[in-house]
């Protein structure tokens, strides 16, 4: 039997998101919790005639220990999304405080993976987590700290959700192509983190090729496309919301990947931002390619029973990629040291 959690079911990626995991026949039981909301979109998701039982959880009456305990796997949406202009702009969500530049978001959203964190360390310690919060390439390391600190850390279960930038990498080239319904069969490598500049397709390993006359501005075109397709969503949205629904997708489909390679189903490949010491052999070789000795990358990942079986490195790279790769690790760097630091220096 799977239990699967979403920290964050009543935000607008947890919605949609719990919706899809409730509608996975691999899924026996569904546990929610929010700061508001979860028994609502508890029963409103329980009336699905799927086989998995969903309750919903406040905060009171240990309402997170509640949802954690047996959990299988985890998945943490919860947090503040992006907002149009980073500075200058004022806004809110649901009962979250009013945000006034990146900082402010990376504040929060770290406070509230760390206390999540702690929450699944001292519950379920053993479950898979699959960190969406942004931003990942912080959040993850966060995680991976609260871990350490209360001696529970297996690098092998823990993600951070990069499938949007595949998805999305996918669905483009689909575009280019001119034919949507390839979309599914496409797949695109994307490695490094998992916001901008770190965000890097690479393309010339598509199964599918671009057109033959495919030229540098618009490969360059492409490739920024897909690493800031968070802005064109935002913008669309016009101030009223992030990329929601794509992201839960992302998920949904990650989380399936990973509960089939747990019950079994061998050859499962997918990309995740993830600590290198899971693979300590694959890890190594991948710090040796990119020349940088990053604790986290995302990458190409073999899933297995255990999470994370084999870390595969790159592989050939054209010298417009290997520049975006050497452009992406000193920002994927101070990412990563950031959310180290927040544990390791609380007031920060």
């Amino acid at each position: 039997m799977t239990k699967a959690v979403v920290l964050g079911a009543a935000g607008g990626i947890g919605q949609p998101l719990a919706l899809l995991l409730k509608c996975n026949p691999l899924i026996k039981e569904l546990s929610l919790f929010d700061i508001v909301n979860t028994p609502g979109v508890a029963a409103d998701l329980s009336h699905i005639s799927t086989p998995a039982k969903v309750e919903g959880f406040l905060p009171p009456d240990d309402g997170l220990k509640k949802a954690l305990t047996g959990a299988d796997i985890v998945v943490i949406p919860a947090g503040v999304p992006r907002k149009p202009g980073w500075c200058g702009v004022r806004w809110h969500i649901d009962c979250l405080p009013i945000v006034k530049c990146r900082d402010d978001l990376f504040k929060i959203n770290a406070g509230i993976v760390r206390d999540l964190a702690t929450g699944i360390a001292t519950v379920a310690p053993k479950a898979f987590v699959l960190v969406i919060s942004n931003p990942v390439n912080s959040t993850v390391p966060i995680v991976a700290e609260v871990f350490k600190k209360h001696g529970v850390f297996d690098p092998k279960r823990l993600f951070g959700v990069t499938t949007l930038d595949v998805v999305r990498a996918s669905t483009f080239v689909a575009e280019i192509l001119g034919d949507l319904s390839l979309a599914p069969s496409i797949s695109v490598p994307v490695v490094g983190g998992h916001s901008g500049v770190t965000i890097v397709p690479l393309l010339s390993q598509s199964s599918h090729s671009l057109p033959k006359d495919f030229s540098e501005s618009s490969l360059d075109t492409l490739t920024k496309r897909v690493q800031f397709g968070g802005d064109e969503v935002v913008k669309a949205k016009d101030g009223a919301g992030s990329a929601t629904l794509s992201m839960a997708y992302a998920g949904a489909e990650f989380a399936t990947k990973v509960i089939k390679a747990v019950n079994g189903e061998a050859g499962i490949v997918a990309p995740s931002f993830v600590n290198l010491a899971a693979d300590k052999d694959g890890g190594d070789a991948l710090k040796k390619e990119i020349g940088k000795n990053l604790d986290y990358f995302s990458t190409l990942v073999e899933l297995g029973p255990e999470g994370v079986a084999k870390i595969r490195t790159l592989g050939k790279l054209t010298s417009f990629e290997e520049g975006l790769v050497q452009a992406a690790l000193p920002e994927l760097e101070t990412s990563i040291n950031k959310g180290v630091s927040f544990i390791e220096t609380p007031k920060l």
